[in-house]
């Protein structure tokens, strides 16, 4: 049957013909994503059942926030949809490092340690982990907590460093990265997750096991928290606020862990009780219930991006039709200006600022000028269709994000064509 759709976008044939074939050979690979999200909706659409979810539910609240039905119903059905037994989902957390920070500041105290399995985290947890010279905003080593980081073996957790670590009797938190941040390397899978963390939970049942898991909601039918995470941290503009939720971030896990959390979030004493916000929790429930949907328009967005430009030669990580465990795509390019040049392309597929012309800046938490593209309808959202790479060899772009798969195509479309044009 002859594809209509595109006649009114302005690109060559030849483009749309490379992406047309691209999304042809994806087949497989997008109905494996279709079985995932078919998963996950069914049990976000339980967890919303088994809670009772009702009209009230959406109502806002003002002061202190007690007996609030909305926030306290929206925290016990995330925990059912991320596998958990608590969360705590407060728009008052601002990104997911800000809950990662309060997930490890609320689980360590002085003279303990933090242990992080996964190599560097992102570059915006470095001033609140470890603070800078004459720093004193509250990093954790300025309260006598210290940090260890075990390298990556072969883009692989190094089982029998960890084992050797945990001889430490100061470390209490062993802490994952789920997504790859910056790195030329896959997301770490569930299965490896699983290996490692019966062995921690074996040798030590004293830790806390933490995974940052922005990036990585709803990739796959289970949450790291079904395989022995104790907690699990994001935000609500990545994949588990379905593109609704206009702010916010969540902490999910064991009772015990989320609650000594909760204290920390707001006072000791208080703890997850209190808490008010007043413009009600609508899109926050209805965000979640879009969650595994969405994810899955990303997961075959950056899927296309990665066939059409594995087509013209280009490496990618990962490949086209590998299993996914976060929805970012690496693609890796020549030099700056074409890093540049390709950011700028992804913007002007964007549906709001599509008029703007990005460029490098010095962004506050990271330590190269970073190019970024977001034309989305929340600041920041990387569950909208995106992309931002820092300028530094090797010239790595990393894109994530679709609210919709004709969208993703459509941006897939402009981008190539602006490649095979060589515009820039």
């Amino acid at each position: 049957m002859k594809r209509d759709g595109f006649s009114q976008i302005p690109v060559l044939q030849a483009t749309k013909e490379a992406v047309l074939q691209a999304e042809r050979e994806l087949a497989p690979v997008f109905l494996r994503f279709e079985e995932i999200e078919a998963k996950n909706q069914w049990k976000v659409l339980n967890a919303l059942q088994e809670e009772n979810i009702a009209q009230r539910h959406f109502a806002g609240t003002t002061g202190y926030g007690y007996d609030d039905v909305g926030r306290d119903a929206f925290d016990r059905a995330f925990a059912r949809a991320m596998d958990a037994k608590s969360a705590l989902v407060r728009p008052q957390i601002v990104n997911g490092t800000h809950a990662l920070y309060l997930a490890l500041s609320g689980l360590l105290r002085p003279n303990e340690t933090l242990l992080c399995i996964t190599g560097k985290p992102y570059d915006t947890l470095d001033e609140a982990i470890t603070a800078p010279a004459n720093s004193s905003f509250g990093a954790l080593s300025e309260f006598k907590i210290e940090y260890k980081q075990l390298e990556l073996k072969n883009d692989k957790i190094d089982t029998e460093a960890v084992c050797e670590a945990l001889k430490d009797s100061s470390v209490k938190v062993v802490y994952a990265q789920r997504s790859r941040g910056y790195a030329w390397r896959e997301a770490i899978s569930l299965a490896e997750f699983e290996s490692v963390f019966a062995k921690v939970h074996d040798l030590r049942p004293d830790v806390f096991i933490v995974v940052d898991n922005c990036y990585g909601e709803f990739t796959q039918t289970m949450e790291p928290t079904a395989i022995g995470a104790d907690i699990i941290a994001g935000s609500l503009i990545k994949n588990p606020g379905g593109g609704l939720a206009p702010t916010g971030g969540y902490i999910a896990g064991n009772e015990a862990a989320v609650e000594r959390i909760a204290h920390r979030l707001t006072v000791p004493g208080m703890g997850g009780e209190v808490g008010s916000y007043a413009a009600g929790y609508l899109p926050f429930f209805q965000g979640l219930f879009l969650a595994p949907h969405v994810t899955c328009q990303s997961l075959k967005t950056a899927a296309l991006f990665a066939r059409v430009l594995e087509n013209r030669g280009m490496l990618t990580l990962p490949r086209s039709d590998a299993e996914r465990f976060d929805i970012i795509q690496a693609l890796r390019l020549n030099d700056a200006q074409s890093l540049i040049s390709f950011v700028k392309s992804i913007q002007k597929a964007a549906p709001v600022d599509s008029f703007v012309v990005p460029e490098p800046w010095d962004m506050p938490g990271y330590s190269h000028p970073v190019i970024m593209a977001a034309g989305t309808f929340i600041q920041g959202a990387s569950i909208e269709l995106s992309a931002d790479a820092p300028i530094r060899e090797p010239y790595t772009a990393y894109i994530q994000g679709a609210l919709t798969y004709s969208h993703g195509r459509i941006a897939v479309m402009l981008t190539l064509d602006s490649l095979m044009r060589g515009i820039s």
